[in-house]
């Protein structure tokens, strides 16, 4: 089993950052950290900034140049780091992990960019 938990939102005024943290955790070998996404009230989940199986970073077109993805692999842990927030970066993150083929998600948190 694994355990994914997030951390680090809040409310933060337009322009301010915020920094993302994800720790994925139950076993000691073989848990892939995958990346973060988000969910806004009434729409779907959407891809945010993920590592591909080469190592390489993928971003939302809405979020170039202002978030960076980093991890520590050897901790199993990623971090978010979002610069010049805006309101519609308000939403839920999630981080997502794989283990043996199984998805697992944390329950979120919530990040809220007041305008």
């Amino acid at each position: 089993q694994v355990q994914v938990m997030e951390s680090g939102g809040g409310l933060v005024q337009a322009g301010g950052s915020l920094r993302l943290s994800c720790l994925a955790s139950g076993s000691t070998f073989g848990i892939n950290v995958r990346g973060w996404y988000r969910q806004a009230p009434g729409k779907l989940r959407e891809l945010v900034a993920t590592f591909r199986t080469n190592g390489d970073t993928n971003y939302a077109d809405s979020v170039k140049g202002r978030f960076i993805i980093s991890r520590d692999v050897a901790k199993n842990t990623i971090w978010l780091q979002m610069n010049s927030l805006k309101p519609e970066d308000t939403a839920v993150y999630y981080c997502r992990s794989t283990y043996s083929g199984t998805e697992y998600w944390g329950q979120g948190t919530q990040v809220t960019v007041s305008s």
